[in-house]
């Protein structure tokens, strides 16, 4: 398998270096009949990078191959870590798949009559809003009729939305991927105190030190340091018993820091969509934004990992609304009895 990971995020790239990472995101995330018949016991690394024709490195990448039926398989997965939905999507991985088999034409991996490996185009999202890009790249031609439609390519890629698997999916699975899902997800330190014991009863054996550093890096340097914005000092963890250890001892500092990030998360997005828009209403869709995006977090505090119905009612919701949910969050006793209508 060949991933191929954003430059930026050089954590993602550490972690998605193990192959247990790579073995648990397959088995437990691309439920397609391959994945099964693959023999994960021979998954292993091939040293390999690639670079366009104007000597440029497009994207730094790892080479994995694994056994299937008995014969050695090469699969190029590529991975897009993406934060905001970017609606040529199909365009760039489309780009990225065929500079991956010009480099192997002639790298002369491939013999006369041979065809090329196939490639899964894997885009793992972690933003809010719900990936809402074409998944195939002729939804982006422009249709014309008489027959040019017939040479319209032919492209499709997997799109994983993180924040889509609610954490009663994801917290019964003994899976690296799930865990990760869920730290991605967590919306307080005891979120992220639970999965980080959970990984420490995982990965104990000697063998798995490596892996458990490469948790407790990102963690530390990635999940906590942009939760906190920089408002709480810890030292750099180097293994998961300092993460333990340190969000034990910090929890209140950091919840009061996550809840206050919610709020500026929705002013953010208020202020990109306000230079796209009139100014007055560029203004009014920012508070919204942050009222919608706070309330969601506080929602989700108060009664757990929202469901889908109620984060279409968010979404949905008048600033009318908005204020009238949060209004109700102290006195509610269920998560129904904050949106239920008014007689």
């Amino acid at each position: 398998m060949r991933i191929l990971m954003a430059d930026h995020d050089s954590g993602y790239k550490q972690l998605f270096s193990h192959p247990e990472l790579v073995r648990d995101l397959l088995q437990g995330f691309v439920h397609e009949a391959w994945v099964r018949e693959l023999d994960f016991a021979t998954l292993e690394r091939v040293a390999g990078s690639y670079v366009s024709d104007d000597l440029r490195e497009r994207i730094d990448d790892m080479v994995w191959r694994v056994r299937l039926r008995g014969r050695w398989v090469y699969v190029y997965l590529l991975l897009e870590f993406q934060s905001t939905v970017d609606p040529f999507m199909a365009v760039r991985l489309l780009t990225y798949l065929g500079l991956l088999y010009q480099d192997l034409l002639k790298g002369g991996g491939l013999k006369s009559g041979d065809r090329l490996p196939p490639v899964l185009p894997l885009v793992l999202y972690n933003g809010r809003p719900r990936w809402s890009a074409p998944l195939e790249i002729g939804e982006l031609i422009e249709p014309v009729p008489g027959g040019l439609e017939a040479y319209r390519p032919a492209f499709r890629h997997l799109v994983l939305e993180e924040r889509r698997y609610a954490e009663a999916e994801l917290a019964p699975l003994k899976n690296l991927a799930a865990a990760l899902f869920r730290l991605e997800n967590s919306r307080s330190p005891a979120e992220v105190l639970q999965v980080v014991r959970a990984l420490r009863g995982w990965l104990g054996a000697p063998e798995q030190t490596r892996l458990r550093r490469s948790f407790a890096i990102w963690i530390g340097r990635v999940l906590l340091v942009s939760r906190s914005q920089g408002a709480i000092e810890f030292l750099d963890p180097n293994d998961l018993p300092e993460v333990e250890r340190m969000l034990a001892e910090e929890t209140d500092d950091w919840t009061l820091s996550w809840r206050r990030q919610g709020l500026e998360e929705g002013r953010a997005e208020g202020r990109a969509e306000g230079r796209e828009m009139g100014l007055a209403e560029g203004l009014a869709e920012g508070q919204r934004k942050g009222e919608r995006t706070l309330l969601s977090r506080l929602l989700a505090l108060r009664f757990g990992p929202l469901p889908e119905w109620a984060g279409d009612r968010l979404e949905e919701a008048s600033q009318e609304a908005l204020e009238r949910w949060g209004e109700r969050i102290l006195d509610a006793q269920t998560l129904e009895q904050v949106f239920a209508e008014e007689d």
